[in-house]
């Protein structure tokens, strides 16, 4: 009786590229499988007569073979990220093998591969909806993905502006009135997304764009009377919307726009007992064809792990 499974491959680049440097991707195959994987010349062969297994395995492979990111320079990326968006779901013969988009960002500094299935849904959710709404915890990559994708769009000309904005509204203290012009003032809460920008794009490029104000920062107040036509809008820290805010936000959407929210309801700083404009928007509108809703939890985290050991101490 066998007790291995094998599949041959021709091509060495498609080899080379599976296994990765000294072999280094096959433990990442053993714990997704759950039994050991060997690499012997052209051969790669699954440890195991299981039949689940082994047809889980083809699967993978047949879904790893089909993209051309497999032999791409971020090849181990993209094999880390089909095997985390997948790892989740039951392991049965009939599961088919799930495949996330990845975010290949021109004349960008790398490409981003989603760490997890939620992250992949989210991706998805930007693409096929005009209106996404990303809920969840801190570190769990949602406005990291909203970024990476709203710059894609940007430098892809699926859009002809990029526009970052969120409610202006301090973590429970106060700054007094901040220095200079309108964008110097709104610059530092929307710092965070910026520091993503220079982690995606050359210096030069992104300079470039906001000298030429393809790359727009406003508040979320200064919003209202405007129509937003073929732009890639981000509202980040929504959960500091009021519900009016939320309904003027996403009011201004023109032709050829996605709007992408992103927030936490759990850390709302709005004062007295108003509801969030984002969790009021969510149970509103959620069911309504062309709006996406991914939630995130903390099991979703991908910053540090003691992340998402704090969110779950808070939580408890």
């Amino acid at each position: 009786m066998d007790t291995s499974y094998t599949i041959v491959l021709e091509d060495h680049a498609v080899l080379s590229s599976l296994c990765g440097s000294n072999d280094e991707n096959l433990p990442l195959f053993e714990n997704y499988l759950g039994v050991p994987v060997i690499c012997r010349g052209n051969e790669v062969t699954v440890l195991s007569s299981d039949q689940i297994v082994c047809k889980k395995f083809q699967k993978l492979m047949d879904a790893l073979l089909a993209s051309p990111d497999i032999v791409s320079s971020c090849s181990a990326d993209f094999i880390s990220a089909c095997l985390s968006a997948n790892t989740p779901q039951p392991a049965t013969a009939q599961q088919k093998t799930f495949v996330p988009q990845c975010i290949h960002i021109p004349r960008g500094i790398k490409s981003v591969y989603p760490k997890n299935r939620k992250q992949a849904a989210l991706i998805e959710s930007i693409y096929n909806n005009d209106i996404t709404f990303g809920l969840g915890p801190a570190g769990t990559g949602k406005t990291y993905i909203a970024v990476a994708l709203a710059l894609k769009l940007l430098l892809s000309h699926t859009v002809r502006k990029l526009i970052l904005t969120r409610p202006v509204v301090e973590a429970g203290e106060s700054l007094g009135f901040l220095p200079g012009d309108l964008v110097q003032k709104i610059n530092p809460y929307l710092r965070p997304l910026f520091d993503i920008m220079e982690t995606l794009l050359p210096a030069d490029v992104l300079r470039s764009m906001e000298e030429s104000n393809i790359i727009e920062v406003a508040p979320l107040a200064y919003m209202r009377g405007r129509t937003l036509h073929n732009a890639a809008v981000i509202l980040d820290e929504a959960q500091n919307t009021t519900k009016e805010q939320m309904k003027m936000f996403l009011t201004r959407m023109g032709e050829g726009s996605k709007l992408i929210i992103t927030g936490d309801p759990s850390q709302s700083d709005i004062r007295g007992k108003s509801e969030s404009g984002l969790t009021h928007a969510v149970s509103l509108i959620s069911t309504i064809e062309g709006i996406g809703v991914i939630e995130f939890s903390a099991s979703e985290v991908v910053r540090h792990s003691l992340v998402q050991k704090i969110i779950n101490a808070y939580e408890r």
